[in-house]
This record gives structure tokens, sequence and C-alpha cells, in this order.
């Protein structure tokens, strides 16, 4: 069959947008010019793939699952059903993060936590931007840390890793410790292809959907460092749950809640300088 008999056959079952990424990622091609192979034919085994590919789309899987891979941060990143699908937000506590630490620190050689890092988008990105720290990435799903192994591998970055449930295999300090938990509550309305696909591991944390925040503030004092970043990323109700532990747990400190591009408490910092 042809670039174009797929492409025909394809559309009749997902969206044409879909087809041409899928087509144009087993050809190596740009999807943007796949016109101009109209004519080529495509080997069996490709076109084999090519029409799973499209009827596991047509059966609701994510595209970022089916294509293997999905863009952060202009990296990479391998994901499959082990790891959550990394969002636009994180990049954006992402990029808040790095605008933090090089307000609050005078050295270049931090110690970075990343506590439930999945594919190890967050950690490996920091590793990238910050050369010269430190960075270990935790996760309690040892699938999980699979995935985040070789994305460390395939982006040239040297970070280390620890299986744990927060804390519990944790025995050093840090300047930065960011996490992306699971903050849904239980019960709690979301997309059927987010539900029924994505780890649920990754994505729900009890009736408040606290829990994970619960852990890592219970425990958390006791891994940092004199002068120290906490950034996390938050539903968009939980910001005053998390300010009170804080308050709590750590004290008085600069607490900051920025939100997401759509206007949502996403995201909370918490600060201390000595």
């Amino acid at each position: 069959m042809t670039v174009e008999e797929l492409l025909v056959e394809a559309k009749s079952k997902i969206h044409s947008d879909h087809a041409k990424l899928l087509l144009a990622d087993l050809l190596n091609k740009n999807p943007l010019e796949l016109f101009l192979y109209l004519d080529e034919e495509v080997e069996e085994g490709k076109r084999k793939l090519f029409l799973e590919e499209v009827e596991a789309l047509k059966n609701n899987e994510p595209l970022q699952y089916v294509l293997g891979k999905v863009n952060f941060y202009k990296n990479e990143f391998k994901v499959n059903k082990n790891v959550l699908i990394p969002r636009f937000e994180t990049e954006e506590l992402v990029e808040k993060t790095l605008e933090r630490i090089r307000k609050t620190f005078k050295k270049d050689n931090l110690k970075i936590l990343d506590i439930g890092c999945g594919s190890g988008v967050i950690g490996i990105t920091l590793k990238k931007h910050l050369p010269n720290s430190e960075v270990t990435l935790l996760d309690i799903s040892k699938e999980a840390l699979e995935v985040a192994k070789e994305n460390a591998e395939n982006l040239n970055v040297d970070v280390k890793f620890i299986e744990s449930d927060v804390f519990e295999n944790v025995y050093d300090t840090y300047d930065v410790i960011i996490s992306n938990p699971p903050y849904i509550m239980e019960n709690e309305e979301i997309e059927d292809i987010v539900k029924n696909n994505e780890p649920h591991l990754a994505l729900y944390a009890g009736k408040d959907g606290l829990d994970c925040y619960k852990k890592i503030f219970k425990d958390i004092k006791r891994h940092l460092n004199n002068t120290y970043l906490i950034s996390l990323e938050i539903g968009m109700y939980q910001a005053p749950s998390i300010i009170n532990m804080s308050n709590y747990f750590l004290g008085n400190n600069i607490i900051e809640v920025e939100k997401d591009l759509q206007g949502r408490d996403r995201m909370v910092f918490i600060t201390k300088v000595e």
C-alpha cells in the first residue's frame, strides 16, 4: 500500500492529523511533508504496525502511548502505561522552579530530589539545565523507574535513582525537593481516556487527594538543608491545605502559589533562605 492509501484508510477511523503523525513517525518523515511521498510504497512491516496503531487510537488509547514518546521542555521522553503522560502544567512547574533556583541559591552544585519521578521528565530536565547539580529521581514504582532510567540514558544525563515510598528509603538532605505527586480525589470525575489508560498509582491520592502531600510534609524537614526550595504541583483547590501543612511542619517560610495558564492554582513554592 502507498502512503496515500494508508492515510485514506486511517482517516476513516481516526483524526487525519493523528493519522499523519503516526505514519510520519514510522516513516521518519516530517508530518507536514507527507504529501511529497503520497505515491511511496510502505513496507509490509510498517504497514501492519501503522494499522495496529490506528486501531489502538480508535479504541481511545492516548496518542502519546501509541507513539511511545512525548516532547517535554524541548526533549523527547519515552512514555508507556507504567508512567503518567506529562502535562504542560508540569513544564510550567519546571520553568518556575528554575527561575526560583537562580534567585535563591548562590551555588550551582545543588542537591535535588524529584519525588514520584514517573518517566523522569522533571528531574532529568533539571539536570540538563543545572549540570553541576546532583539530581536524584525517586518513585515507588519499579516499572516507572525503568522508564526513567531509559530516558536518562537516552538523554545522556547522570542522575541517581531510589525506589521508595516517599522518604522511606531516603537518608540524605537536599537543597531542592520537587514533586508532581498523585493529587486526584478517589471519587473525582476525570476524563475516561485518562482514567482508563494512565496508572492509577500516579493519579489518585485518597478521599481528599492529599495523601501524598501528607506523607511528604510529615518527614520532609529532616531531608532539607538550611536554605531550601520545595516545588509542588497541586490540584486547583488544594493550595490552602498545602499551606497549612507547610506552616505546621516547617514553620515560617516564604510560600507562593502560582496559577497555570488557565488561571487555576497549580503550583506551590516554599522557600527558606539562611
